[in-house]
């Protein structure tokens, strides 16, 4: 059974950095892309970065493009995400997630990226605060 956990969320001011990880379980973590996704209070999930398997494939939502870095280490079966330079606007919870598909070829995963369909397990989710 795959498990996503999260952690590395909390408060932090406008200005200041956060590095959120997701360890995985449950299956080869290598052989899957990776995404992060995040929600706010009264809003719909968007997404954030995804990562392709290989690392070779990166993609940011343009709202955190230059401030977020997407990372995986492979032996640890994690995922990371860097967040610096955080805005008010970041304020929420935030999720990794797991594709669906195993060694997801770059012109599809040009495609799936940021579509919550293409993942199919997810994290609970860690709170992310920043203040103004």
């Amino acid at each position: 059974q795959v498990q996503l956990v999260e952690s590395g969320g909390g408060l932090v001011q406008a200005g200041g950095s956060l590095r959120l990880s997701c360890a995985a379980s449950g299956r080869t973590f290598s052989n899957y892309a990776m995404g992060w996704f995040r929600q706010a209070p009264g809003k719909e999930r968007e997404f954030v970065a995804g990562i392709l398997w290989s690392g070779d494939r990166i993609y940011y939502a343009d709202s955190v493009k230059g401030r977020f870095t997407i990372s995986r280490d492979n032996a640890k079966s994690t995922v990371y995400l860097q967040m610096n330079s955080l805005k008010p606007e970041d304020t929420a919870a935030y999720m990794c997630a797991q594709d669906g598909s195993s060694r997801r070829g770059k012109s599809s995963y040009s495609v799936t990226y940021s579509r919550p369909v293409a993942y199919d397990y997810w994290g609970q989710g860690t709170q992310v605060t920043v203040s103004s």
